[in-house]
């Protein structure tokens, strides 16, 4: 009884943030629940091993029951993307915006991100560019009732500019920003790599970081963090007619 009123709640969540935007008129109307763009750190201190640890772990994590449940919570469906980033200009998309409308379109996105292969291994990390080139791709989504970015890393920006001037330079009124922090502490440097995500990457209302203790704790990580953004907000927390946020 408990798991069936907690997903009657999810439900009803997703319902209540639907007529938020009907309300707003035509001019607000939606093709999808949630754009979800998951952006993967490929920068020279994440080597074979580990990336093929993120990459696997990101399909399994995608094909996980909990997380298909929770892609199909609702009736409005969630379009997906993903993309590589490191240096200021080394950025790949690995998978193109995509309408998620039953489990063959999950499978199949899962199978795209397991069969990829990295473009770069040789720069640094470039984070404010990544976000960056984040914002730039939902210009190209579909119109949804929500816009998130969920950037993972193993490290802090080393290479132009930060996440502040990325939030202050791009259209990020309307999209909220994730982290995963992938602390492995590895080096002396990445030691603050939490509160460096927490301070520095979190972006938007609701904003919220998940830790993986290196790479190998990447796929339950991503499980958990999945299973999060594809919950409905809380009812409280619904966006206003006419979206004012700024960072």
């Amino acid at each position: 009884m408990r798991g069936r009123a907690f997903r009657t709640v999810r439900r009803l969540g997703y319902a209540a943030a639907g007529l938020a935007l009907l309300a707003a008129g035509p001019a607000r109307a939606v093709e999808c629940r949630l754009a979800l763009l998951l952006a993967l750190d490929v920068s020279s201190s994440v080597n074979a091993t580990e990336d093929a640890l993120q990459r696997r772990g990101l399909a399994r994590a995608l094909l996980s029951p909990d997380v298909e449940r929770a892609f199909f919570i609702a009736p409005q469906h969630v379009a997906l993307a993903v993309y590589e980033w490191s240096g200021r200009y080394n950025q790949k998309i690995l998978l193109n915006w995509t309408l998620i409308e039953s489990p063959a379109a999950l499978y199949e996105a899962a199978a795209t991100l397991a069969s990829s292969e990295r473009s770069t291994t040789k720069f640094p990390t470039a984070l404010g560019y990544a976000l960056g080139y984040g914002a730039t791709m939902f210009q190209s989504a579909p119109r949804c009732l929500y816009n998130t970015i969920d950037v993972s890393g193993d490290g802090k920006n080393n290479e132009g500019f930060g996440p502040e001037e990325a939030y202050n330079a791009f259209a990020f009124r309307d999209i909220v920003v994730n982290g995963l922090a992938i602390n492995a502490a590895e080096f002396e440097a990445e030691t603050d790599l939490i509160p460096y995500y927490k301070n520095e990457v979190l972006h938007g209302p609701g904003a919220f970081l998940e830790i993986a203790t290196g790479y190998a704790d990447f796929e339950r990580a991503m499980k958990r963090k999945l299973e999060r953004e594809l919950s409905p907000p809380t009812l409280g927390l619904l966006p206003p007619v006419e979206d004012t946020r700024t960072r």
